[in-house]
């Protein structure tokens, strides 16, 4: 069992190949052989050398066997299996700090983003000296209205709350130079939103266009909580605005509470009597919330640090399988 931190590079760089595929799985037995005949093909038509980088992240299915079945008859294939689910971005993370090629693709393997649009992306990044080129999702098929509406939302909230130009409509799908993928794996965050990270490394980022398919086999892993989760990760990692968002807070209740002084001074002055026990309820209400808003907010922002401050490594590798280089690198 290996313990690996984000920083940490398994194999020299020498006899490298040109191009790396991560492909994270987390249960995808059933759908990982048309995954990995499409994104062959589409890897051979490029005339590159390439190997594919599998991510067993704590699979419960037959994943890591049909993982193990596949490499015995393809060189051009490696395997990782992690100790337990780390998630996927740790798993996208573990798959970069394996990942020799000059160029690196990440892809999921549900085959909802296309393998064969490894080409056009090559093409796209050669045109326009990019270090980064990213899917853009026109359209998402298969996802409820609910998804939909709601990444929609989660994108442009966090560019407006963000002071790194996160690219909109966009996933973990794109082609990073080798520069951009050492300086990703240099990066400790523990926890990390890879989209945001890229973004902020800077440099020539181009978009690709196309459509996202439904998911050929299995479930999304990425239910309501995670995806909840994963927006936290997102905005705590990526703006301040929710603490300065508390202070605005602060100053209106401050605010309310001087109009109510005022208000409480003129009827003392008038003679009239102070009526309204609902009124002063809800205002007392208001006020708590608003407090506990506040603390709420502070808190999850200390919790990540302590978190980050714990060192832990990203994730554990259980087994690995590969590593070599690929005949005709």
């Amino acid at each position: 069992m290996t313990v690996q931190h984000p920083e940490t590079t398994a194999h020299p760089m020498s006899q490298a190949p040109a191009l790396s595929i991560v492909a994270p799985c987390l249960n995808e037995a059933a759908g990982l052989d048309a995954f990995l005949a499409r994104m062959i093909a589409a890897a051979e038509t490029t005339g590159l050398s390439y190997e594919i980088v599998l991510v067993d992240d704590g699979s419960t299915d037959q994943t890591w066997a049909r993982m193990v079945q596949a490499r015995a008859s393809n060189p051009h294939l490696r395997a990782l299996r992690l100790s337990r689910n780390f998630g996927h971005q740790r798993a996208l993370s573990a798959g970069l700090s394996r990942a020799r090629g000059a160029r690196v693709l990440l892809i999921d393997a549900d085959l909802q983003d296309p393998p064969e649009a490894l080409g056009p992306m090559l093409a796209l990044m050669d045109a326009h000296h990019a270090d980064v080129v990213y899917g853009r999702r026109l359209e998402r098929a298969g996802e409820s209205w609910f998804k939909k509406a709601s990444a929609r939302l989660f994108y442009r909230v966090l560019r407006w709350l963000s002071s790194t130009d996160i690219p909109a409509d966009t996933g973990d799908f794109r082609l990073l130079s080798g520069r951009i993928v050492a300086h990703l794996n240099a990066m400790p965050e523990q926890q990390r939103y890879l989209r945001g990270m890229i973004a902020w490394l800077g440099g020539t980022q181009v978009p690709y266009d196309y459509r996202r398919e439904s998911r050929g086999t299995g479930q999304t892993g990425y239910p309501l909580r995670r995806m909840f989760s994963f927006a936290a990760d997102a905005i705590t990692g990526f703006s301040m605005a929710p603490l300065r968002l508390c202070l605005a807070l602060a100053g209106l209740s401050i605010g309310l509470a001087l109009g109510l002084l005022v208000y409480v001074l003129a009827s003392v002055v008038a003679g009239s009597a102070v009526r309204g026990w609902a009124s002063l309820a809800m205002i007392f209400l208001f006020f708590q919330s608003v407090q506990l808003l506040c603390i709420g907010l502070v808190g999850e922002y200390l919790g990540r640090l302590f978190m980050e401050q714990k060192r832990r490594p990203l994730f554990i590798v259980a087994d690995e399988l590969g590593g070599d280089p690929s005949p005709g690198d």
